[in-house]
């Protein structure tokens, strides 16, 4: 007579033959997964008894895992194969070690140009007064020939024409008169200088010759009178013997007065 076990004693054989099994071929996780669903079959509480929305909604987060995780790296690794084709880093680096090449730092043109050129600079104006401010102060504390003020701003000037501008206008306004600085020159000298000496300043300084010409002889009419003046006040008395008389003889030439002045001056000399 043949032994059948029972249908209890059936399914706890299969239960152990399922433990022995799982516990050999599957990993922990596996293993501890079959005994919750066991658990959960004994409990009459199975995965198919779970509603139907849980299942949508697992299947969703599932679905929107695999998205986003192959989003971000699908896009990573487009990104470095775009760069592998281009010869640069991903990152917008050269592979040489440069810059990144989405902008150049020296501030050049991102497009592809070269810097850009700095501004230039204003150029600045002169220092100081301009030539006309100077030309009138110099005429404000005293006439002035043209040639003589001409010789005073040439330094100021950067181009000799700008000079002769300013002094035409000058001229042109009243404020520069070479005659006027010729009548000046003889008033200011005559009381102690002869004809010669202050004819002599005159052509230095570019007077006309004929307006020299004109002033010496109104310089010789007086000229006795101005040399006498002058050696009173220096010695006011005849030379006494040939060295007083030469003294006074050189004295008074050294101002410009004539030799046949001096004579009527300090009378005949033993030496004339």
């Amino acid at each position: 007579m043949s032994w059948k076990p029972s249908a209890a004693s059936a399914d706890r054989l299969r239960a152990k033959l399922d433990d022995e099994f799982e516990t050999v071929a599957k990993p922990e996780g596996l293993r501890r997964t079959s005994d919750a669903r066991r658990e959960a079959d004994a409990a009459g509480q199975g995965s198919n008894d779970a509603p139907p929305d849980q299942w949508q909604r697992s299947s969703e987060m599932r679905a929107a895992g695999r998205k986003g995780a192959s989003g971000r790296y699908g896009s990573r690794a487009g990104s470095a194969r775009e760069g592998e084709a281009s010869g640069r880093d991903p990152s917008g680096r050269d592979p040489s070690g440069g810059e990144p090449s989405g902008g150049d730092p020296s501030g050049g043109d991102p497009s592809g140009g070269g810097p850009s050129d700095p501004p230039r600079k204003a150029k600045a104006p002169p220092k100081g007064p301009s030539l006309k401010m100077r030309a009138v102060g110099y005429l404000s504390r005293r006439e002035h020939a043209r040639e003589e003020l001409a010789r005073k701003l040439a330094p100021h000037a950067e181009d000799p024409a700008e000079v002769d501008t300013v002094l035409d206008a000058l001229e042109k306004e009243g404020w520069l008169s070479t005659e006027r600085f010729a009548q000046s020159l003889v008033h200011r000298r005559a009381s102690r200088q002869g004809a010669a000496r202050i004819v002599q300043e005159l052509r230095q300084h570019g007077v006309d010759d004929n307006q020299v010409a004109e002033l010496r002889e109104q310089l010789r009419a007086t000229e006795y009178d101005r040399a006498l003046e002058v050696w009173k006040r220096k010695f006011d008395a005849k030379p006494e013997d040939r060295a007083a008389y030469a003294k006074q003889a050189r004295f008074l030439a050294s101002r410009g007065f004539a030799h046949d002045v001096i004579r009527r001056i300090l009378g005949a000399g033993d030496d004339e």
